[in-house]
């Protein structure tokens, strides 16, 4: 009988046995990394970098910096108290003849505005007048300069333009920051020389703030009040009656928020269908003013947020067993109680997930409340638009941004704790 040769096996425990099932583990975590790095590489760079780019220039102050190399160098010594040197004078007016465009003066003038009002003209003035009348005067006479600078305009005798210039003189600054959250870096040296709060009269982003959360945990709420009872009657009906209504619930995410929100208008304003159903049915006796003020912006964010609190509240109550309530009942618990004390701890996580993804979608809300809101509930998206696209201050934008930032992974920590607390209790 022929025999054909065999490879031995590796026995069990031995060295050839333990290297090829390393061999085998190192194989199947290569497959999986190669997998996984085409997704890992897409959120490197449609989030990763971009939540980068936009922290680092939250603290970015390059305007000053890039525009008045020489002034910052002269200022570097400066009490802040006293009016600089001559020879600060001088080097004012050897930067602004430098800068070859005058974009650049135009971003050095509205920086410096932002700080100090009335520092635009005053930039854009001497800029010119170095660029035309003094084009053929020499800059190196120190007290000559000074003199033609403050003939020209009495302004550069005011310390508030000069320690505007010396405190944004280096690249990087908490200014951004500390001003989205109503405080300022006092005048002196350093980054961070006498943090205080800036005026009464100035705050105004820790309102906006408020008044973002106050809109997006109203919203919340409302969307769990409405969703809960419609979820939990979607986990009662069969696959095939849940799937048909799912539908319907999924119907908004097909449809634009424009749309949805101009539909809004349409049955919001004085002589929309709302009132005019309220009239007809001797509900009120005078329409009301549901546009162009918080009620409509919070019925309007809800009805947009409303399908993304009853999808994990249907994925939670969809595992639960209808045993559970029925055996509470049998042991003598009220139906009722035995809801509340039964079925509902058994969905908090459902709820948390909800609630957590609706708070987060709608502090970062804009085109509804700049459409259906008044003046004071505009959200800070709508602050972080207008420095973006009309004040052209992407510093203060960022810095906005990173706020709102810190705000999600704060409530993000907050969830993941509870969670962990929930299972170890469970």
């Amino acid at each position: 009988m022929s025999t054909s040769a065999v490879t031995a096996l590796p026995a069990v425990g031995s060295p050839e046995l333990q290297r090829s099932l390393q061999r085998a583990d190192r194989r199947r975590r290569l497959t999986a990394v190669g997998l996984t790095l085409p997704l890992l590489v897409f959120l490197l760079l449609t989030l990763l970098v971009p939540i980068g780019a936009l922290l680092g220039r939250a603290i970015e102050n390059p305007e000053v910096a890039r525009a008045l190399p020489r002034t910052g160098a002269a200022l570097a010594g400066w009490d802040h108290k006293s009016e600089p040197s001559a020879a600060a004078f001088a080097a004012v007016a050897q930067d602004l003849g430098a800068l070859a465009e005058g974009s650049d003066a135009g971003a050095l003038a509205r920086r410096l505005n932002s700080e100090v009002p009335g520092g635009r003209s005053l930039i854009m003035g001497t800029y010119r007048a170095v660029h035309g009348d003094w084009k053929d005067q020499p800059l190196t006479d120190a007290a000559a300069v000074r003199e033609r600078m403050v003939t020209l305009d009495e302004r550069w005798k005011e310390l508030k333009y000069w320690q505007a210039i010396g405190k944004n003189a280096e690249r990087w600054t908490p200014d951004y920051l500390l001003t989205s959250v109503d405080l300022r870096r006092g005048v002196g040296d350093g980054l961070f020389s006498g943090i205080e709060r800036v005026d009464p009269d100035q705050r105004v982003f820790t309102g906006i703030l408020l008044r973002t959360f106050e809109i997006s945990l109203e919203v919340t709420l409302l969307a769990l009040l409405l969703a809960y009872p419609l979820a939990y009657w979607l986990s009662t009906l069969s696959a095939r009656q849940a799937n048909v209504l799912m539908i319907l619930v999924l119907v908004p995410f097909w449809t634009s928020i424009l749309v949805r929100v101009a539909a809004w208008i349409v049955l919001l304003q004085r002589e929309g269908l709302v009132n005019k159903a309220l009239l007809s049915l001797s509900v009120i006796g005078q329409p009301l003013e549901l546009l162009f003020n918080r009620t409509g912006v919070i019925i309007s964010m809800t009805h947009i947020l409303l399908p993304f609190m009853i999808l994990p509240l249907y994925s939670v109550m969809k595992s639960v067993p209808p045993t559970y309530q029925r055996a509470a009942v049998s042991l003598g618990s009220t139906p009722w109680a035995a809801f509340w004390r039964v079925y509902v701890p058994q969905t908090y996580a459902g709820i948390g997930a909800g609630a957590l993804l609706v708070f987060i979608l709608a502090i970062g809300y804009y085109v509804t409340p700049a459409l259906l809101g008044g003046p004071n509930d505009q959200m800070i998206s709508y602050y972080i638009a207008q420095y973006t696209n009309v004040d052209v201050n992407w510093g203060m934008a960022c810095a906005l941004g990173a706020v709102l930032l810190v705000a999600t992974l704060i409530l993000y920590a907050v969830y993941r704790k509870m969670a962990k607390a929930e299972l170890s209790l469970g």
